[in-house]
């Protein structure tokens, strides 16, 4: 069985996201494992879970909400790692590297987020068009 949030590519590359991310994080000092490492393991599964349980809903209006709280997550987890890059627990290289991915997601959470938004637009058109 197949859902629906599995066929969305944003889901897709912010689950491979997720993947790049973990591996990153083992290059971080021991004693950050239960802070910083912690915090953005969170931030980052985040961003394809919002937009799965985004993807689940019937209404438009949640759904752009999950994708907002998701596009978030991501922004939360990209500041994460320049702090860790300014902590030097990665090179500015790790960050240079993962800046494609994180832009890849970027760009469809963006999209999903238009999408919807037209959408609530043509609903509210036709609820706010006079009657003849």
């Amino acid at each position: 069985m197949s859902y629906a949030f599995e066929k969305l590519k944003a889901w897709q590359e912010s689950r491979n996201l997720v993947v790049i991310v973990y591996q990153l994080l083992d290059k971080f000092p021991k004693f950050e494992k239960y802070a910083l490492c912690d915090q953005i393991r969170r931030s980052i599964v985040s961003v394809p879970s919002n937009i799965a349980e985004g993807s689940g809903r019937i209404s438009p209006r949640e759904q752009l909400h999950f994708y907002e709280i998701s596009y978030g997550s991501l922004m939360e987890a990209y500041n994460q790692l320049i702090l860790a890059s300014d902590l030097k627990y990665i090179d500015i290289q790790n960050l240079k590297d993962i800046q494609p991915q994180i832009d890849v997601v970027a760009r469809m959470l963006n999209g999903l987020r238009a999408s919807i938004i037209n959408k609530l637009n043509i609903i509210q058109k036709t609820t706010n068009t006079p009657k003849p």
